[in-house]
């Protein structure tokens, strides 16, 4: 039986996705170029990475001349959310809670970090002065 399809992004999916995101329409030539020092892919990889992320629905292409250009159809900010509630639900068993705390125990937080998750801990919360 073949393994699931995952609709979650790769590394080399989200490089790619995070130069679309940058630059907007581009071909699979320019990807290749863009790509940065370090993290170069081969054309045919690129190629094959973009066409699985045009089946997954991130991107979508139209014909201009007889290249294909590429362009995001899943904005950065949605896609970061879809794999929140994946590691959400894969990790914590769908609790927030479980997450924020998972985050808290983390040693390496530093002290402005924590002040922030404070801050915003504080401001999600119910607002009291609509109390009677």
């Amino acid at each position: 039986m073949p393994p699931k399809k995952s609709n979650t992004l790769t590394e080399a999916e989200l490089r790619l996705m995070k130069i679309l995101w940058k630059r907007g329409e581009s071909a699979v030539n320019d990807l290749v170029s863009a790509m940065p020092d370090g993290e170069a892919l081969a054309y045919n990889s690129v190629l094959t990475t973009i066409r699985i992320l045009e089946q997954k629905g991130y991107v979508e292409h139209r014909q201009e001349g007889r290249a294909f250009v590429y362009r995001p159809c899943v904005a950065e900010q949605e896609a970061s959310q879809s794999e929140i509630r994946h590691v959400l639900n894969r990790f914590f068993g769908n609790s927030r809670e479980r997450l924020v705390l998972s985050l808290l125990g983390d040693e390496t937080l530093s002290p402005e970090e924590l002040q922030r998750l404070k801050d915003a801990i504080r401001d999600a919360g119910p607002d009291d002065s609509e109390e009677v």
